[in-house]
């Protein structure tokens, strides 16, 4: 048996501390917690609709232009040219159109 470790805790918060997947989810005291499965499968659609709403953050990341270019861009742009920094703020601005919020 194999237990949805991270809904439970999240269903059961400040209630289970630890969970074992042949004994089952256990209190402060090491007691027995009964698990009610559709308690634990409302948790575990709240924490997919939270992992979905943050996604885009992890495919953006990669995407985005070094901070080593934007510091290069602010030099120059402190001697005049803002060349750089436009095309870096561009780059940016397309990464966050290519890939929305949802």
């Amino acid at each position: 048996m194999s237990l949805d470790h991270e809904a439970i805790y999240k269903a059961y918060a400040g209630t289970v501390v630890s969970i074992d997947d042949g004994a089952g989810a256990f209190d402060k005291d090491g007691k027995s917690v009964t698990l009610d499965q559709s308690k634990i499968d409302s948790a575990r659609t709240t924490l997919n609709a939270e992992a979905a709403a943050i996604a885009y953050q992890s495919v953006r990341k990669p995407l985005y232009p070094s901070l080593g270019d934007f510091a290069d861009a602010m030099y120059w742009n402190s001697k005049g040219d803002s060349t750089k920094l436009e095309a870096y703020y561009a780059a940016c601005e397309k990464v966050k159109t290519d890939n929305p919020k949802p």
